[in-house]
């Protein structure tokens, strides 16, 4: 397995997406584990993270925004960022009053 370099996409992932948690579940792309512990040996994260890796539980997350894409792909796109974030914003939270989640 070869040593991953400094400023790799993985590491930079999970950078950006934990801060200290407990466990950390990721899909089975054999790149995760070389990345997180990288991350351990340099302390941006504690040692007693562990790491899940599940081919289905992030299916989850997942599966819920594909109502997104039934949504935005008949649209034409966004002309700008503010757009598209108001729209998917209004999108999800009425999917989340749908759902009962508020």
């Amino acid at each position: 397995m070869s040593k991953l370099q400094s400023g790799s996409s993985e590491k930079r992932f999970l950078l950006h997406t934990i801060k200290r948690p407990r466990v950390i579940t990721v899909d089975k792309n054999p790149t995760y584990p070389p990345a997180l512990q990288q991350l351990k040996d340099e302390t941006e994260i504690p040692q007693e993270t562990s790491i899940r890796q599940t081919k289905y539980l992030n299916n989850i997350v997942e599966q819920d925004h594909r109502f997104i894409k039934k949504i935005t792909n008949p649209m034409m796109g966004f002309k700008s960022f503010q757009t598209a974030d108001y729209t998917l914003k209004g999108i999800e939270a009425i999917h989340m009053i749908r759902k009962e989640q508020l």
